[in-house]
């Protein structure tokens, strides 16, 4: 409907479209919130059937240890330990580190 047609129409005309928009227009949003409300949920399931578990890693051994507790072991992976920034501030260097110069 054009702007000029609704120009053209009294006011009684214009109260009875309002009446009927006022009507339709919520069960038309109701309608599309709930057929995207519905896409949404297979959307969703979709993603959650797609997501893979990490594959499984093989166990790193050690590399280094701590000469002051030896318990203490980093494979060199990852974030350094504490430990050895500790050595490292010492003036220890990191092939002193090693497992197999340890033993």
């Amino acid at each position: 409907m054009k702007d000029q047609d609704l120009a053209m129409k009294s006011a009684d005309e214009l109260w009875a479209l309002y009446e009927r928009i006022r009507v339709i227009l919520p069960r038309k949003l109701d309608a599309e919130k709930h057929q995207l409300e519905r896409r949404l949920v297979q959307l969703t399931a979709r993603v959650e059937n797609e997501s893979k578990a990490r594959r499984p890693y093989p166990k790193v051994q050690p590399k280094y240890r701590n000469p002051e507790r030896p318990s203490e072991t980093w494979s060199g992976r990852g974030k350094q330990p504490h430990w050895v920034g500790a050595q490292l501030k010492s003036g220890t260097k990191v092939d002193e580190l090693l497992i197999a110069r340890t033993h």
